[in-house]
């Protein structure tokens, strides 16, 4: 297709859409399940029932009015760019952000390359030995992230699209509590929003990890567990109790000195979607409920920021 009429139709950068051509090129994209299977899929991924129900209503079925020529084509060549790079472990954009005001199709259009890539990770997976279990445990994150863009008023999504591409290639794995991410020779952690970090839990998922990269990644030889994170932001402790889930998850850490902003990250920007899920309530109005809530809100009314900080320990320590 002509990219400029692509470009214009979609109401994107042509960067953009040229980023995708070229990333894309001649690979090969995925088919989607049947939509009688879809059901039951969304379900494993965890989706939440109206975002379900849209996903269903929207499908790509041929002759949809939904679905333009050009969004047919960005579905089928974010898929092939996402497919590509399989068993990749950075973060990957799979295409231009759409004005999800436009309809369900402009909406889930990622999704849906989520979607068409089950089978291909799944047989990855396979292809390397890991179950079941850790599969869907896995990829039940877009169903988590889905829940969340939907609180979060629209605002959550965009953001977790590149993230999602992990999941979908095979570069993240849920073991437990902590998500665990392939590449170089530390383990990069990740926390899901699942509860509390309790150090019985954190330390199930850090011995689960001990023994499922060698098993099923024995050519990458990982020497450490690392994290980026605010909350690793030692500013943390003065406001909570040295016993609290957060500090001992900090303790774990050496934490790289000297701090460096990270670039064009804004750690206040990711304290507010952590935390409160809201990114444009006036402070004011932000909910106190909890010690952390509390704390956030106190730094920010004495003009402070918050820093994102990043640290690591040894893969053997226990």
């Amino acid at each position: 297709m002509d990219l400029e009429k692509i470009t214009a139709a979609l109401g994107v950068r042509p960067e953009h859409v040229a980023r995708v051509q070229e990333l894309a090129g001649d690979h090969p994209s995925a088919p989607l399940p049947p939509r009688s299977d879809a059901p039951a899929i969304l379900d494993r991924l965890q989706v939440p029932a109206a975002d379900a129900a849209e996903i269903l209503a929207a499908w790509p079925e041929p002759g949809s009015p939904l679905w333009t020529p050009e969004l047919r084509w960005l579905l089928d060549r974010s898929t092939a760019l996402v497919r590509a790079d399989l068993g990749g472990h950075e973060w990957l954009p799979p295409g231009p952000e759409l004005d999800r005001d436009r309809g369900p199709a402009w909406r889930h259009l990622y999704v849906y390359t989520f979607l068409a890539l089950v089978d291909v990770v799944t047989q990855y997976h396979r292809s390397h030995g890991i179950g079941a279990e850790v599969t869907w445990a896995t990829l039940a994150d877009l169903g988590r992230n889905l829940g969340v863009d939907r609180r979060m008023r629209g605002q959550g999504w965009p953001v977790m699209q590149a993230w999602l591409t992990l999941h979908f290639r095979g570069g993240i794995y849920e073991l437990g509590r902590l998500q665990h991410q392939r590449g170089g020779t530390a383990i990069g952690l990740h926390i899901a929003d699942a509860g509390p970090l309790a150090p019985d839990l954190i330390d199930a998922s850090l011995d689960a990890a001990r023994a499922f990269f060698p098993a099923h990644f024995p050519h990458e030889p990982y020497t450490a567990f690392s994290c980026g994170s605010w909350l690793l932001d030692p500013q943390l402790r003065e406001y909570l109790p040295p016993d609290s889930n957060i500090v001992r998850f900090q303790d774990r850490f050496t934490l790289d000195e000297p701090y460096v902003p990270a670039e064009g990250l804004d750690p206040d920007l990711e304290v507010r979607r952590f935390v409160f899920r809201d990114l444009t309530t006036p402070l004011d109005d932000l909910p106190r409920r909890t010690l952390l809530q509390r704390a956030v809100i106190e730094h920010w009314k004495a003009g402070r920021h918050w820093h994102w900080r990043t640290g690591r320990f040894p893969f053997g320590d226990h």
